[in-house]
């Protein structure tokens, strides 16, 4: 984090802390929602064509993400920490502007078998 000493990014990050960055093979799964998304096309069979999705996929994630150095090759890491919590929220934003209102439900990141995040957007209460 640029808005941390070095000591105590050290301190925060531990081995994740190298100057010229360290590398991740994330994994990422989408949940597309059937509670609040368009019905089930009759004829397809689906929520939202596959093939769509996978081209969907390519724009939001694998163009702005795959084989990059996320703090220097893409934009919006320029200014917010490479964590595994913020890489969901950059997949979330970018899928949600692509795919149809209320058809993504859930991203799921994996840095590591352990190291899961799981991040279902920003939740508004209604009053």
């Amino acid at each position: 984090s640029k808005s941390l000493s070095d000591e105590e990014n050290l301190k925060l990050f531990g081995k994740c802390n190298n100057p010229n960055g360290h590398g991740h093979n994330y994994k990422a799964r989408l949940l597309i929602s059937l509670l609040f998304s368009p019905q089930i096309d009759p004829v397809s069979g689906m929520v939202i064509n596959l093939t769509d999705l996978k081209e969907y996929m390519q724009e939001a994630i694998m163009e702005p993400l795959d084989h990059k150095n996320l703090d220097k090759d893409v934009p919006y890491f320029a200014e917010v920490v490479s964590t595994t919590e913020n890489v969901a929220v950059f997949i979330w934003e970018n899928l949600k502007k692509l795919l149809p209102m209320g058809t993504l439900y859930k991203v799921k990141v994996y840095e590591t078998d352990q190291n899961i995040v799981v991040y279902k957007g920003e939740e508004t209460i209604s009053e």
